[in-house]
């Protein structure tokens, strides 16, 4: 299975980092340049977005971000694979990667995204449902509450074209993957988990997009109605995740470690 690496020109420590661990893991990785919101031409990058979207406006580094996640699409559409794995050059891999990563044989038919990662607080729960057992002791189960974070999924060549098929973006790629609160492609892709979960991605703080979230996230009128709608968001899926639970069809996970 390729394994396309999302890697900035001018961090080739990361570069450097991410070839390590695939060695370790006797995994070979495809780098793709990633688009760099600190020199991009702005036309360039908001031809592809709308002024606003359900979480308000996108910050230009999760502008950008997107923008090279759809560029890993473009190349699996292209190279006729079933599936790839997409990888940001700031994520750590876990010992048991290689099973997840090297082929893949063991993904069930019809499933056309994996969340390999966890993102969040080391206690985060996720909902889920559906729970298939694989080899080597991990399990799939399908998402069915918010888990965002895109440092580490795979998808298959179907999910690519609905992707590709996006004229204009109105959610940062994360959330358009993993936030069923949000994202109307959401049902569509029926995203699943891997359990239990072979990276993470490293602490905010050291992302080269962060810096581009910061004015976004002043204390002000602006704010304060961007989280209201979000909270506006969330409410709407509570009856169809508390039927689930009611129903004993889904529960509650620990994901993190």
């Amino acid at each position: 299975m390729d394994i396309y690496l999302i890697n900035l020109a001018r961090r080739p420590d990361r570069l450097a980092a991410m070839e390590l661990q695939a060695r370790r893991l006797d995994l070979s990785l495809t780098r793709l340049d990633a688009v760099d919101a600190g020199n991009a031409r702005a036309p360039d990058v908001d031809q592809w977005f709308q002024a606003a979207g359900p979480l308000g406006e996108i910050p230009r580094g999760d502008k950008c971000c997107s923008l090279s996640h759809r560029a890993a699409w473009a190349r699996l559409a292209a190279s006729g694979a079933d599936y790839a794995a997409v990888l940001e050059d700031d994520v750590v891999l876990r010992d048991n990667a290689a099973f997840a990563l090297s082929n893949a044989d063991w993904i069930p038919r019809g499933i056309d995204l994996i969340k390999l990662e966890h993102y969040g607080p080391p206690g985060q729960r996720v909902l889920l449902s559906d729970f298939t057992q694989l080899g080597q002791g991990f399990r799939l189960a399908r998402l069915r509450s918010r888990h965002t974070g895109a440092a580490a999924y795979i998808l298959s060549r179907r999910a690519a074209g609905m992707l590709l098929a996006i004229s204009r973006f109105d959610l940062p790629v994360d959330h358009l993957l993993f936030n069923p609160n949000n994202s109307k492609l959401f049902g569509r892709l029926k995203p699943w988990q891997l359990l239990p979960t072979i990276a993470r991605q490293q602490a905010s703080e050291t992302s080269d997009i962060e810096g581009w979230r910061v004015g976004l996230r002043k204390f002000d009128l602006t704010y304060v109605r961007r989280e209201l709608i979000r909270f506006g968001y969330d409410l709407k899926l509570l009856p169809e995740q508390i039927a689930l639970l009611a129903s004993g069809r889904a529960r509650f996970v620990r994901v993190g470690g």
